[in-house]
């Protein structure tokens, strides 16, 4: 895996994200700013105002793997949800190279553009399928809303392109036409992947996607996630609070603490030779 990491580093980063802020509240003059703010608490204690996210920077590399983890509160979703413009940001920037040569910053462009890096650039599994779904549409009719979303109103291909997608996730296209709402948790995460993957996104964002699975279902849809990234040379960011998710996963890890990162490298290192001593005991309570 370091081997792997190292090569992928060689070359220039699918995604950048600089200088990335993001608060949730109105804020007030003891947190204009994030280093406002006193000791490590990432909440205001004048107005609770919360900064999710303190000055984030990371890329991501074409066919790997990033993930992030943290406790709970620790901002990692936060950042997830606005790369994929779910939240919008306080400041920062981020340039994606296969999106206007990478000199564009996603988080500036308008409404529309938005739309398009969502359908194009991007895909996202949320934690809970609910949000991720519609309930009320059938599996096909999910991935076929995002196909249309992105141009295609072929009826015959939209359902061509479901089959495709379903039997890749291994879902009986038997149940193509069933209601998700139907199928067990691993079912549904399953059929968000195939969702999210519908239009060939060089982007995954994978947001807690095996937690509250049993641990035989979380295997599974493990293994699928590094199917689809060792067939389909996806980059994925994977956010976790557990480090076995990771370990299993991720060739980089960041580690984040009340809205920072507090340590990042090769997730090898990370987990052998952890610097920070809220990584350590992350990875002390993994042991």
């Amino acid at each position: 895996m370091i081997q792997q990491a190292v090569e992928i580093q060689e070359e220039s980063p699918l995604l950048k994200v600089r200088n990335m802020n993001k608060r949730f509240g109105k804020g007030c003059t003891q947190c204009e700013t994030p280093q406002a703010l006193k000791g490590e608490d990432n909440r205001c204690p004048h107005c609770g105002s919360v900064w999710a996210c303190i000055d984030v920077n990371f890329d991501l590399y074409k066919g790997e793997i990033l993930g992030i983890v943290g406790e709970s509160g620790s901002g990692k979703s936060s950042l997830v949800k606005s790369l994929y413009f779910d939240d919008t940001i306080t400041s920062g920037i981020a340039t994606i190279s296969t999106y206007k040569d990478g000199n564009t910053d996603i988080f500036s462009v308008s409404a529309q553009q938005k739309r398009y890096i969502r359908n194009y650039m991007m895909g996202m599994v949320y934690q809970n399928p609910w949000l991720g779904l519609k309930m009320s549409f059938s599996s096909g009719g999910n991935i076929a809303e995002k196909l249309i979303a992105s141009g295609t109103y072929h009826v015959g291909n939209i359902r061509e392109r479901a089959s495709e997608l379903l039997e890749h996730v291994e879902i009986p296209i038997s149940r193509m036409d069933e209601l998700p709402k139907n199928f067990s948790g691993g079912m549904q995460q399953r059929v968000q992947i195939s969702k999210a993957m519908a239009n060939n996104p060089p982007i995954l964002l994978l947001d807690e996607v095996t937690t509250g699975l049993d641990l035989s279902v979380q295997a599974k849809v493990l293994d699928l996630i590094r199917k689809i990234q060792r067939e389909l040379g996806v980059s994925m960011i994977v956010v976790s609070h557990d480090l076995g998710v990771i370990r299993m996963l991720a060739d980089r890890t960041m580690v984040m603490k009340s809205g920072k990162v507090v340590e990042q490298g090769l997730t090898d290192q990370i987990l052998e030779d952890p610097q920070h001593p809220y990584t350590q005991l992350l990875v002390h309570s993994l042991l």
